[in-house]
């Protein structure tokens, strides 16, 4: 018999599922798991499926998830932890095995991209191209080539203002240019984390909270022909000028994160369950229709599926799901 608390997620996933345009490619859920008392693999995966959330993305080769995800049509992007960049930049072998032990023996498994590395800083850097090369040309021998890597970037790679003058700065174009060009020649997307949340909070004094709810009444920033009404687009536009800028004009931006924290505290009590509610549920409506610059629909990730009590850094951290580790919503999402 079901509980009325899995009556109450059930239906808070059904709604937040029949919430996304006919256009969208794909509204996926990130899937972390630094929490305890979190519900096993085989449940979050029946959450998706029953739900009818089509995309998931984990940030580990998790056998568990892998088992339970078999079968089921979900689309997955699957991480290399940051930790084994080196050694897959420079050992051809264990970047094989690595393929045959997490994505080979896993044929049931929906697999979309390979993640080479999240967020990637400082000297690591220099290891997401070769690591990517090796991981495409292990997926090719393996007979897997329809599986792209890419790699995941935040915003605070590029620089630039209005959106069309994005470039990557002078920190990331010397990695970023040629991962950019080398993702125009196998036609990966970029991965981007895309959090308006985070770019207000670190500009409270510029930036007004409705530009980053998507509730502002009209036009908040002019470029040339194309005119904006949230930050998120010009977050994502900035990007494409960027890739543009690194002469990959023709490198599809996945939103690989985007969220909005319901707690946590923060400077100024933008970390609210009525703010991420408006984030999120705005968010799911205006992907379908993409972005000033690239219109048409943007295949987008909702971080995250779970509140994470074990994550570390700032405590909003903690409190990016859409629900508890009881499958309780955070918040409801009403349409």
């Amino acid at each position: 018999m079901a509980t009325k608390q899995g009556v109450a997620s059930m239906i808070a996933v059904a709604l937040l599922v029949a919430a996304i345009p006919t256009g969208v490619q794909s509204i996926g859920v990130c899937y972390g798991v630094h929490g305890n008392r979190l519900p096993s693999a085989a449940e979050v995966v029946q959450m998706y499926r029953s739900n009818r959330l089509d995309s998931m993305r984990i940030y580990f080769a998790d056998s568990n998830a892998l088992k339970a995800l078999s079968g089921t049509n979900i689309n997955l992007i699957m991480d290399i932890d940051n930790k084994n960049l080196a050694s897959f930049a420079r050992d051809r072998n264990a970047v094989n095995g690595w393929v045959r032990d997490n994505i080979k023996a896993f044929p049931g498994v929906n697999f979309r991209y390979i993640t080479v590395g999240n967020e990637v800083k400082g000297s690591d850097t220099q290891f997401i191209l070769p690591a990517m090369k090796n991981v495409n040309a292990a997926l090719a021998a393996a007979g897997l080539s329809h599986i792209k890597a890419s790699t995941a970037v935040h915003s605070g790679v590029t620089a630039g203002f209005p959106p069309s003058e994005g470039t990557f700065n002078s920190d990331a174009a010397t990695y970023m240019a040629p991962v950019a060009r080398y993702l125009a020649s196998t036609g990966a997307p970029l991965l981007a984390n895309i959090y308006p949340y985070f770019s207000f909070l670190g500009n409270t004094d510029q930036i007004d909270i409705e530009y980053a709810l998507f509730t502002s009444p009209g036009t908040v920033v002019e470029d040339g022909d194309n005119e904006y009404q949230n930050l998120f687009d010009a977050l994502v536009d900035t990007m494409y000028s960027a890739l543009e800028d690194a002469g990959a004009g023709n490198v599809r931006i996945v939103v690989s994160e985007s969220g909005w924290p319901s707690a946590g505290g923060d400077k100024v009590n933008a970390a609210t369950a009525a703010n991420a509610q408006t984030y999120n549920q705005n968010l799911i409506r205006h992907v379908g229709q993409g972005t000033p610059k690239r219109p048409g629909a943007i295949e987008t990730y909702i971080f995250a599926m779970f509140n994470e009590n074990q994550k570390t850094g700032a405590q909003t951290e903690k409190h990016f799901g859409l629900f508890n580790p009881d499958k309780s919503p955070a918040y409801q999402i009403s349409f």
